[in-house]
């Protein structure tokens, strides 16, 4: 292997939401008309510092925890129809990330917190979902989601790849603990709703330009 070669990583791991697909603004918008109808009213802000980047699972536990209550088994049916208009409508891919994708050598997949069935519908919604088919992870793969470097380490290891040869690009302060404690490289995109200063740490390389993503790979070693 080249000098040039081993500076690219093995395998580079997107997270969709807010990496791939510009959904967080959307979603966090209508979890807090949700939230408040259920009886918890939060800010915006609020909700990005404690759900952005964790699991479905992980939202329903602490709102039955706030609430004191179970919620019934079909609850979010009566809120289904607000996301799926609102993303109809509004959902683009991540501005420069097509431009990103064709320009990174490296292979890819895409490991996210929402289930299979969401992911697709966004990838697909987008036109991205024929680059990265057949190599999609969920977190319901794995006993623990992120901050855990669970699901990253299931991915890596589905496709054969070392995780000190893989590189993490999230966008949430979750996604790249999970990438840190996974003992792979993070690229933290501080361009969506995550402020850059929660995205930093050792390991972690933070960015607001997709379209800079190819260089800074590039530029990687391990």
């Amino acid at each position: 292997m080249s000098d040039r070669d081993a500076r690219h990583p093995d395998l580079v791991i997107f997270d969709c939401d807010g990496v791939l697909v510009d959904s967080e603004r959307i979603a966090i918008r209508i979890d807090a008309v949700v939230l408040a109808d259920l009886g918890w009213p939060l800010s915006e802000a609020e909700i990005i510092e404690r759900f952005v980047g964790r699991s479905e699972e992980h939202m329903v536990r602490e709102i039955e925890a706030q609430l004191g209550r179970r919620l019934p088994a079909n609850w979010e049916a009566a809120y289904q129809d607000l996301y799926v208009t609102a993303f109809e409508r509004e959902l683009r891919a991540v501005e420069g990330v097509v431009d990103a994708l064709d320009r990174i050598t490296s292979p890819t997949c895409v490991a996210s917190s929402g289930s299979h069935a969401r992911i697709e519908r966004s990838l697909r919604r987008t036109n991205l979902y024929g680059r990265f088919e057949g190599r999609i992870f969920s977190a319901s793969e794995v006993s623990n989601g992120k901050p855990a470097p669970d699901l990253f380490l299931h991915a890596a290891a589905r496709l054969g790849v070392p995780p000190a040869r893989c590189a993490v690009v999230e966008d949430s302060r979750y996604g790249v603990e999970a990438a840190r404690a996974a003992g792979m490289a993070a690229f933290g995109y501080a361009g969506g709703v995550t402020p850059a200063h929660r995205l930093e740490g050792p390991g972690t390389v933070v960015f607001s330009d997709m379209r800079r993503l190819p260089d800074l790979l590039a530029a990687w070693s391990r």
